[in-house]
C-alpha cells in the first residue's frame, strides 16, 4: 500500500512522533492508522523506559475546580527541566490530568493512571504521559493528587509563581460575596505560610511530645532553672502554634491581626460563621532530591 504525505500528516498529528517514525509505522501496519498509533505506542513505551531511572523534579503544579463548584484537585506533575515545563503540550497535559482527577473516583495514582485519559478514551492516563514523554524526549512523572468534594461550601484555587505553589482551599459555612473573600484570603494565606495543621486541635500529641522534649533541652542547655523550664516550653508550644496552624498564625495582610479573628469578622459580612474545612498545598519538586550534574565525568565517561 502506497503510504501517502496525509496519511503520515495526520498519524504526527495524533502522536507527535516524528515523521520517519510514523511513516515506518504506517508502513509495518500496512497503511491501517489504527495499528500504526498502536506501534508507536509500543515504540514509546520502550523510549520512555530508557528514561526512567531520570530525575523529574520540574514540572507544575495544578488545579481544578468543576462549574459548579462542587468539585475540585490538586496536582503534580513532573519533568526533567524548567524548558519542557513550559511546553504547550506538557502544560495541557497537567490541566487534564487535573480535570480528570476532580472527577476520579480513583483514591490512588495508580488507579488514576489506569483509567481513560479524559482527552482521548483510547489511551490511559499512563498512556498519555508515556507517549509525550517518547515525543519530548523526557522522563514524566504524575506524582500526586488530591480531590475535594462540598455541598453546600466553597472551593478556591490559588496558583503562584507560574506553578511553582498550588494551593485548594475548601471553607464550609455561608456561600456569598464575603464567603468567597475569605476563601481567597485563607488560599493566599496557605501559599504564602505553608500550615501544617488548621488549628491547635488538630496537632497530634507524638510531634507535640517531640517538640517539648527539643524545648526542654534547648533549655537546659541554655542553663535555665528546673522549675521554670515547664513554663518556658509551653510558651514556645504557644508559639509553635502560630506558626504551624493556619488559624493560629498572624493574618499575612495584618500581623496584628490572627487568621482566626480575621475568619470572625468575615463570618459576620457573610452572616453565618466560616470555617476551613480542609486544605492543601503542593510546592513543585518538594522532598524530590535532584541530582547534581557533573558535566566533566559526563564527558569523560562517554569519551571512553
Amino acid at each position: 500500500m502506497v503510504i501517502t504525505a496525509k496519511m503520515v500528516a495526520e498519524l504526527r498529528e495524533r502522536t507527535g512522533a516524528g515523521m520517519m517514525a510514523c511513516k515506518k509505522a504506517l508502513t509495518e501496519a500496512d497503511g491501517k492508522l489504527d495499528k500504526a498509533i498502536e506501534i508507536l505506542r509500543e515504540k514509546g513505551l520502550a523510549a520512555a523506559a530508557k528514561k526512567a531511572g531520570r530525575i523529574a523534579a520540574e514540572g507544575l503544579v495544578e488545579t481544578y475546580i468543576s462549574e459548579d463548584g462542587k468539585t475540585g484537585s490538586i496536582v503534580e506533575v513532573n519533568c526533567e527541566t524548567d524548558f519542557v515545563a513550559t511546553n504547550k503540550d506538557f502544560v495541557a497535559l497537567t490541566k487534564n490530568i487535573a480535570k480528570q482527577a476532580a472527577m476520579t473516583n480513583a483514591d490512588n495514582i495508580d488507579d488514576l493512571l489506569n483509567e481513560k485519559y479524559i482527552a482521548d478514551n483510547s489511551i490511559t492516563v499512563k498512556g498519555a504521559v508515556t507517549a509525550l514523554i517518547a515525543k519530548l524526549g523526557e522522563n514524566m512523572s504524575f506524582r500526586r493528587f488530591k480531590k475535594f468534594t462540598t455541598e453546600n461550601g466553597i472551593l478556591c484555587d490559588y496558583i503562584h509563581g507560574d506553578g511553582r505553589i498550588a494551593v485548594l482551599v475548601q471553607l464550609e459555612g455561608a456561600n456569598n460575596d464575603a464567603a468567597q473573600e475569605a476563601a481567597k484570603e485563607i488560599a493566599l494565606q496557605v501559599a504564602a505560610t505553608n500550615p501544617l495543621f488548621i488549628n491547635s486541635n488538630e496537632v497530634d500529641e507524638e510531634t507535640l511530645n517531640k517538640e517539648r522534649e527539643i524545648y526542654r533541652q534547648q533549655a537546659l542547655n541554655e542553663g535555665k532553672p528546673e522549675k521554670i523550664i515547664d513554663k518556658i516550653v509551653e510558651g514556645k508550644i504557644n508559639k509553635y502554634y502560630k506558626e504551624v496552624c493556619l488559624i493560629e498564625q498572624p493574618w499575612i495582610k495584618d500581623q496584628d491581626k490572627s487568621v482566626k479573628k480575621f475568619m470572625a469578622e468575615k463570618s459576620k459580612e457573610a452572616n453565618g460563621e466560616l470555617k476551613v474545612a480542609r486544605f492543601s498545598r503542593f510546592e513543585k519538586g518538594e522532598g524530590i532530591e535532584k541530582k547534581k550534574e557533573d558535566f566533566a565525568a559526563e564527558v569523560r565517561s562517554q569519551m571512553k
